[in-house]
């Protein structure tokens, strides 16, 4: 398949495309800047953003697939970014209707089911006050006008070597403050993937998920986030503590509980992640460079 990928740059993206490549299938990716067109390796780039609603809708009529990766994390404008996303996704949708081709999209995990385990058959409500479900709820609807459209709902921690989301961040947070923090008692729990264990998953979901299918990118159904602390604070020499709150703008996610379940996904797909985990890719030492 020819594979038009948005967000080829991106941190999740450096792992698809080669992914996509390696399986066989052309790539086409976008590229907003000179910068990101030469990250994008052994693919086609086409230029423009999120704001090309032309751009995406002839990147989308080209392809025999469409994997949209590409978000505005700016967490100043997050309802800015959310719409720019709604439209995006709208776009191709509209680009693909009627022709059976394949759309997915990533989503996430954290904040859709706080507490409880969350698994692939929940679909939050449409009102659910969650800055992504809107975006996901439109790509479900696809389905109905003849898109085999799908979501990843990723884990809030996709890690790896060249990772600079939200683990760095927590790195970060506990060298500037001398402490490696969790809070409370640490026993809330995020989900990990390694970024190419996820990056499988999308190729595996333009190949075969079934249309309106949600996926979920997780292969540790929770880490708690003490032991996800005193790592850090082992590596950095650092005690690790509970507190209140951490100095970072992740310090409300990280205070969320989000166990979440594979098992779908894997009869779906049979995917069958197989890279390190959280814990031991910590361990590996290249978060501490």
């Amino acid at each position: 398949m020819r594979v038009f990928v948005t967000g080829a740059s991106g941190w999740i993206g450096r792992g698809v495309v080669p992914e996509l490549l390696d399986a066989g299938h052309e790539v086409i990716g976008l590229a907003r800047s000179d910068a990101s067109a030469a990250r994008i390796r052994g693919a086609e780039v086409l230029r423009g953003d999120l704001d090309d609603l032309d751009v995406l809708t002839e990147g989308a009529r080209r392809a025999d697939a469409v994997i949209h990766l590409a978000y505005i994390h700016d967490f100043a404008r997050f309802a800015d970014s959310a719409r720019a996303d709604l439209t995006a996704i709208q776009t191709l949708g509209a680009a693909l209707e009627g022709t059976g081709k394949p759309l997915t999209i990533a989503s996430g995990v954290l904040g859709v089911r706080p507490g409880e385990l969350l698994t692939e058959d929940f679909i939050p409500p449409r009102d659910l006050p969650h800055p992504r479900v809107q975006a996901a709820r439109a790509t479900l609807d696809l389905a109905e006008r003849g898109v085999r459209s799908s979501i990843v709902r990723l884990a809030p921690t996709v890690h790896g070597e060249g990772d600079h989301g939200f683990v760095p961040e927590l790195i970060r947070a506990a060298r500037e403050s001398g402490v490696a923090a969790y809070l409370r008692e640490g026993l809330n729990v995020w989900p990990a993937v390694h970024r190419d264990d996820a990056a499988t998953l999308f190729r595996l979901a333009i190949e075969k998920a079934p249309a309106g299918s949600v996926l979920h990118g997780v292969a540790e159904r929770g880490v708690p986030t003490r032991e996800i602390a005193e790592t850090i604070g082992r590596h950095l020499g650092l005690p690790a503590r509970p507190a209140d709150k951490i100095d970072s703008f992740l310090s409300d996610f990280y205070a969320l509980d989000a166990p979440t379940s594979n098992d779908a996904t894997w009869r779906l797909t049979g995917w069958t992640p197989g890279k390190p985990g959280l814990i031991a890719d910590l361990d590996e030492g290249h978060y501490f460079k």
